[in-house]
């Protein structure tokens, strides 16, 4: 109004004018001196430092160059017009209305309607009264002989006309002025203000145009006053139910401020809000979700090493959080349910004793987590954790996270050494190492059985992709058993030719002493049985003159033809140095009798009362086995004639051996064409002939080891069809 209507402010209002300068010059003086609330951090700022810095970097200039008494500085210049343009600077007090109006809005002790009717009342009348000082500027403008030529000075209302329009009352010509800015803005002018010249026409042009605008603005806020719905009155009825509910449940001053400031805080600040993407498709979100979180997720220390297919799923799934400065999120003892973590702010983990004293632990930044120890160990939280600043944090709940795990099992071995190793955020208290051994542990054991449970069902779809999850094919369950020990008893061929492929120790023995090869004996898989003899498999029998016994004693036939025929040795003995031919001679079975006989039993073995094979025929009375076993012993001293003592007649079958010229522990790809020898009667014979047939040189020092790379010091430990590996001392 000053700079239109006025070339100089008379004397009342320059008083009136000066007084107001001197309140906002006060209001600059307070501004150094008043706390603010970091945008960052959202700690409140009480140093006077930062205060004055922040406020000279931001509004200082304009606010004192508004406060300058630009009426006088345009009278003391000669009345300069182009001086009068810096009263505009004081406009930029407008934004203090607007921050009032915005404060207005979200207190709940101030009806919402009405604020906003205010509002909406305030910027129709500042719009209009600003058309209104420029319509008469306009006017005032032009040259005095043509200030007829004015919508003004042309203006006729009755019998009266605006010629001078400077000597009116200065409120009747600011209310003419504000008239027709009104009847303007509404579009309902009578015909008796109009343009007249160019300029006007040109001004009114855009004026109609922005009225345009004003008026879709000021009817869509009354609509939705009416329709309600939204974002700060959502905010100001959830404030109202939750002040309703604080009031009712008496809670302290603390947790009511601690519960304004983070509602206040979600309506303050832009974040992604589940609501927003509930329409978009599942795939689109998770490549919003990619976009915006997995840069803080694979930088996390505890997910170090983790595949990506891991860390993508744990990107889909997280949820992003602010928190203010003094809020807890974990408390110490606590039960935890939600894993975190930080992209941006600072946290601190406070362990508080018995007395009640509190002691920082450690300060939790980006790309840390907190969270994983409780979920995992399932033990209560060890620390309290508080936001220091103004924190951003990822959140994904336990059962989510529990799931991916369960999936990708791999990866949780890793996270759970990062824990072990201290690599993890979390990893505080050493007295935790027991808890994730003991994970580790039942981590891997829970992984076998998953393993072994396909390998039994034969699923061999399931067993791959367990594999190459990272599951490893050679662990044992807790009785020992391998998938392949599982999959021989089942007979499931291509699950062993693929778990042969992956390297599987086709020897391991369970807990019992079973070979996957005895499995398969036992269940009667001949097929499985002899794809395992090709991969070098070897029936490995503990106490074998035992078990071969309690066979025979069974009756069961097929087991021991089985047995016999992947190379049992029919002359192991038991406790009481009982071969299987007493106990079938014994007992009259003359079918297992004969396949013992042809598998080379020695009917002259004697057992700890002296007595052979036929001395149990002969007291059983059975004449059939009397009879064979006669003439096996007639076989077998016709074999050796001139001894027919029991260490003699323990060679009635000759064996044979296959010896290696290299160390039995040697990588496979160094392995080397050895010879199938006879069994010769002494070690030397047999260093002796292999040396000769491999064309290499023994020395004096040379020695046979088997596979296991133990030294065999007698021939008489050599079964049948054994590798043995031709090797010097130093070697």
């Amino acid at each position: 109004m000053e700079f239109g209507f006025f070339r100089g402010l008379p004397r009342n209002l320059f008083f009136l004018d000066i007084t107001g300068q001197v309140a906002f010059l006060i209001d600059i003086i307070l501004q150094f001196f008043v706390a603010y609330r970091d945008s960052q951090t959202y700690r409140m700022v009480y140093k006077r430092t930062p205060i004055a810095l922040r406020y000279l970097k931001s509004h200082f200039i304009i606010d004192f160059l508004g406060c300058m008494p630009w009426d006088i500085i345009y009278k003391a210049v000669g009345s300069k017009e182009v001086v009068r343009y810096l009263l505009f600077i004081r406009l930029s007090r407008v934004r203090k209305v607007t921050k009032s109006f915005q404060k207005m809005e979200k207190d709940i002790r101030i009806s919402y309607m009405f604020t906003r009717i205010v509002k909406l009342i305030a910027v129709e009348v500042y719009c209009t009264h600003t058309a209104a000082c420029i319509f008469y500027y306009l006017a005032t403008t032009m040259p005095p002989e043509k200030e007829g030529y004015t919508w003004i000075g042309s203006l006729q209302l009755g019998d009266y006309k605006y010629t001078n329009f400077r000597e009116i009352d200065i409120w009747k010509r600011y209310t003419t002025s504000l008239y027709f800015a009104i009847v303007t803005m509404a579009t309902v002018g009578y015909g008796d203000i109009h343009a007249v010249n160019v300029r006007e026409m040109i001004f009114i042009m855009i004026y109609v145009s922005f009225d345009m605008i004003l008026g879709a603005y000021l009817i869509g806020n009354m609509t939705a006053l009416i329709v309600k719905g939204s974002k700060t009155e959502r905010y100001r009825d959830k404030m109202t139910d939750l002040m309703k509910y604080m009031n009712r449940n008496r809670l302290g001053r603390e947790t009511r401020n601690q519960i304004k400031g983070h509602l206040r805080l979600q309506y303050e600040s832009s974040y992604t809000d589940a609501a927003v993407l509930q329409d978009i498709p599942i795939s689109i979100r998770a490549k919003i979700s990619q976009n915006l979180y997995k840069s803080y997720i694979e930088n996390v220390n505890l997910f170090k090493g983790c595949s990506t297919e891991f860390i993508n799923q744990i990107v889909i799934r997280v949820h992003e959080e602010f928190f203010l400065p003094g809020e807890v999120i974990m408390e110490q003892g606590n039960a935890v349910d939600q894993l975190y973590f930080v992209c941006h702010g600072v946290l601190e983990e406070v362990g508080i004793g018995k007395d009640g004293m509190e002691e920082t632990v450690s300060l939790l930044e980006p790309y840390s987590a907190f969270g994983i120890i409780s979920i995992l160990c399932n033990v209560p939280q060890p620390y309290t954790v508080r936001v220091c600043e103004l924190c951003r944090l990822l959140r994904i709940d336990k059962q989510s996270f529990s799931n991916i795990l369960d999936i990708y099992f791999h990866d949780g071995r890793i996270i759970l050494t990062n824990l072990l190793e201290g690599n993890g955020p979390d990893f505080r208290m050493k007295q935790l190492e027991s808890d994730i051994a003991f994970l580790i542990g039942k981590h891997e054991a829970e992984l076998a059985l998953r393993v072994n449970s396909a390998a039994f069902h034969g699923d061999l779809q399931q067993l791959k992709n367990l594999i190459r999850a990272g599951a490893d094919p050679n662990k044992k369950d807790y009785d020992g058993r391998s998938p392949l020990h599982l999959a021989a008893s089942r007979g499931y061929e291509d699950v062993i030719q693929f778990l042969i492929q992956e390297g599987v120790d086709v020897n391991a023995a369970d807990n019992f002493g079973n070979t996957p090869l005895l499995e398969a004996i036992k269940t009667g898989n001949d097929r499985v049985a002899s794809l395992l003899v090709k991969q070098g498999a070897s029936l490995k029998i503990d106490d074998a003159g035992s078990f071969l016994c309690t066979i025979v004693a069974k009756g069961d036939s097929d087991f021991l033809r089985r047995l016999l025929l992947h190379g049992a040795d029919p002359n192991s003995k038991d406790y009481d140095l009982r071969t299987a031919l007493h106990i079938a001679a014994s007992q009259g079975f003359y079918l297992m009798a004969k396949l013992l006989l042809e598998a080379g039993a020695n009917v002259f073995s004697k057992d700890r009362w002296g007595n052979t094979p036929l001395d149990e025929g002969l007291m059983s009375g059975n004449k059939n086995m009397i009879n064979l076993l006669e003439e096996a012993k007639s076989a077998q001293l016709s074999a050796f004639p001139a001894d027919h003592s029991e260490e003699t007649t323990d060679k009635v079958k000759p064996r044979k051996c296959t010896v290696f010229p290299f160390h039995p522990l040697e990588h496979k790809d160094s392995k080397r064409i050895g010879v199938v020898l006879w069994v010769p009667q002494s070690i030397e014979e047999l260093i002796r002939e292999a040396s000769e047939q491999l064309n290499i040189t023994a020395a004096a020092s040379s020695c046979i080891l088997s596979e296991d790379a133990g030294r065999i010091i007698d021939v008489d430990m050599i079964s049948e069809g054994q590798k043995l590996y031709l090797m010097s001392e130093t070697q």
